[in-house]
Order: structure tokens, then C-alpha cells, then sequence
């Protein structure tokens, strides 16, 4: 077993304890906490696919931004009505159940009885070069040097509006 395997099976693992973890835990915020973990073993797996960019893009949005904001929504939400809505419809929780037992099927089949390919084309290698941070780099500034100045234009163009804004509600 290359070292590049074992540290697949170990995010691999990380992502379904945590991800286990957050459905049972009955405080959403652990919840959230759980997720932000599974996002670390996820941004792991990326980097194990070779695709640095989405694994820093993983920690950077989603474990930052989007947590953040998960967070704020959390703690502006009353969870107590969502038990209340589980015990009154109890057919819910049923097909919830088998939603997930079918989906559970599927992971399993898919793990355990499809074959691989073990051929590998050359689309399928120039696709693993295509997430590294050197290409995706080197792609946006030469070949989308001008749509990524304008973003960066509109970025700081709603940040002036967004400051521009606070200031007079200050005054």
C-alpha cells in the first residue's frame, strides 16, 4: 500500500466519522463544528486527487465563509421548532429512513461490486494536471487576464458602494 493510498483511506474516514458525527450530535453548533472537520478531510482527499486548487479553495470558502455564515444562521434560528415539526409528522422520519438506506445501497454497490477501469486515457491524464495551482494560474493570467481584472473591478467597485452606504447610515 503506497503512502498516497493510506492517506486516502484515512481522509476517506475522517469524512464519514465527522460526517456521522454531525447528523447525530443533537447542538448544531458541534454540528456545524463536525462539518467544518469533514471540509478539512475533503480539502485532504482533493489534495490526495491532486487538485490543490479546490483543496485550498475547499478550506478557504467553505470552511471559512460558508461556516461562518452557517454559524450566524445557527445562532439566529430557534432549533426547538424543528423537533417539534419531526414529532408531528412521524411518516417523515420513515422516508427519510429509506432515502437513506437506498442512498447507502447505492455507496455500497458502487464500493464493493463495480469494476474500475484500469486503463487510463490521455484526456484522463491531462485532466489530473488541469487542477494543480500552477496550470489554473497560469491559464488565468494569460488566457482570462481580462475577465479576471474585471471581477476584481466589480469587487472593489461594490466594496467602495458597500463603505459609501455604511458611512451615511453612521451620519
Amino acid at each position: 500500500m503506497t503512502l498516497e493510498i493510506a492517506l486516502f483511506i484515512i481522509f476517506a474516514i475522517v469524512c464519514v466519522v465527522s460526517s456521522v458525527l454531525m447528523i447525530t450530535r443533537p447542538n448544531p453548533v458541534i454540528s456545524a463544528l463536525f462539518l467544518v472537520l469533514n471540509f478539512a478531510g475533503l480539502a485532504g482527499l482533493y489534495l490526495t486527487l491532486n487538485a490543490q486548487f479546490i483543496a485550498v479553495a475547499q478550506v478557504i470558502v467553505y470552511a471559512g465563509a460558508i461556516m461562518v455564515f452557517f454559524l450566524f444562521v445557527i445562532m439566529l434560528l430557534n432549533p426547538e421548532k424543528e423537533k417539534k415539526f419531526f414529532k408531528q409528522k412521524p411518516k417523515l422520519k420513515i422516508f427519510i429512513v429509506v432515502i437513506v438506506a437506498l442512498v447507502l445501497l447505492q455507496i455500497v454497490y458502487m464500493i464493493f461490486l463495480s469494476k474500475p477501469l484500469n486503463a487510463i486515457n490521455p484526456e484522463v491524464a491531462r485532466s489530473v494536471d488541469a487542477g494543480t495551482v500552477e496550470t489554473i494560474g497560469r491559464e488565468m493570467f494569460t488566457k482570462y487576464i481580462l475577465p479576471f481584472e474585471a471581477a476584481g473591478y466589480l469587487l472593489l467597485a461594490a466594496t467602495i458602494g458597500a463603505l459609501v452606504l455604511a458611512k451615511k447610515k453612521f451620519e
